[in-house]
């Protein structure tokens, strides 16, 4: 749980980062969602 406790305190003197990461998330959960859709088309 020593990494757990090591993230927070890091996310605690870093603000800036939890927007950073929550940000980052959100383009990756985009960018998954575009590709599912465009590789499930069938035909030309």
């Amino acid at each position: 749980m020593s990494d757990a406790d090591g993230m927070s305190d890091y996310l605690a003197q870093h603000p800036r980062m939890i927007g950073v990461l929550f940000t980052l998330f959100v383009l990756l959960s985009q960018v998954g969602a575009a590709a599912a859709s465009s590789a499930s088309e069938v035909g030309p």
